[in-house]
């Protein structure tokens, strides 16, 4: 009751308004329905642990909810690490198929870079033309 008080109190007076009457009569109906509206809590003795049991109330159920969501991300997360290093395991483990001795590869290709470049060489193309 106290603050609504304060909102008339506060009010120009009328030497001092710059505004029109029916102006006034609606701001004055407009603060009388938000009095109707918004009606004053009684105040007893338990109203502040009420207050704050409402407000860790609400605390609880937000950081349960959150809670709930890290739990789902570190458990996607370990899974993840998890798959990697066994994928990672299991394709060291992997033994190459095939007879490939290193530096073979690399041999053939130069000897076939030479080979095209013999074959580019005149003396060798007419020795191709007469064959």
């Amino acid at each position: 009751m106290i603050w609504q008080n304060h909102m008339f109190k506060y009010r120009r007076s009328g030497s001092e308004s710059h505004t029109s009457p029916e102006a006034d009569a609606r701001l004055d109906a407009l603060f009388y329905a938000y009095r109707e509206a918004c009606p004053v809590p009684e105040v007893d003795t338990n109203f502040m642990p009420d207050l704050w049991a409402r407000i860790e109330a609400t605390r609880l159920e937000r950081s349960q909810s959150a809670n709930i969501f890290s739990q789902t991300v570190r458990f996607l997360v370990t899974t993840a690490v998890a798959v990697t290093v066994m994928f990672g395991i299991l394709l060291g483990m992997e033994k190459p198929t095939g007879n490939v001795t290193p530096g073979v590869y690399m041999e053939a290709l130069v000897s076939d870079g030479e080979a095209a470049l013999d074959l580019l060489n005149p003396e060798n193309m007419t020795e191709m033309e007469q064959q």
